[in-house]
């Protein structure tokens, strides 16, 4: 059973960092695609940023690039999201999501989702 399990979310001030981790067991790491989808209240979901670990590949959201870094640890089985420069715009809930079918995935290609982790930055 694959499962994801995202953590780090919580209350920032605009200008502030966060880390969040998503944690993957039950699935060939190293053959996986894992991303960061965010959804804010009543608007569509969004994928942020996604990294392939077939050939560590990356992709960014234009709304994130150059504040927000994507990385992987495969040791541990680990994926984070690097948040910095944060903006109220930024607030939403944020989940890992992942594949082993596709190279930096579009939304409806991930098969498999972790629960959100919110995100909240203040003005």
């Amino acid at each position: 059973e694959v499962q994801l399990q995202a953590s780090g979310g919580g209350l920032v001030q605009a200008g502030g960092s966060l880390r969040l981790s998503c944690a993957a067991s039950g699935l060939s790491f190293d053959d996986s695609s894992i991303g960061w989808v965010r959804q804010a209240p009543g608007k569509e979901r969004e994928g942020v940023a996604s990294f392939s670990h077939s050939d560590g590949s990356t992709y960014y959201a234009d709304s994130v690039k150059g504040r927000f870094t994507i990385s992987s640890d495969n040791a541990k089985k680990m994926v984070y999201l690097q948040m910095n420069s944060l903006k109220p715009e930024d607030t939403a809930v944020y989940y890992c999501a992942a594949t082993s079918d596709y190279d930096l995935p579009d939304l409806d290609e991930y098969d498999y989702w972790g629960q959100g982790t919110l995100v909240t930055v203040s003005s």
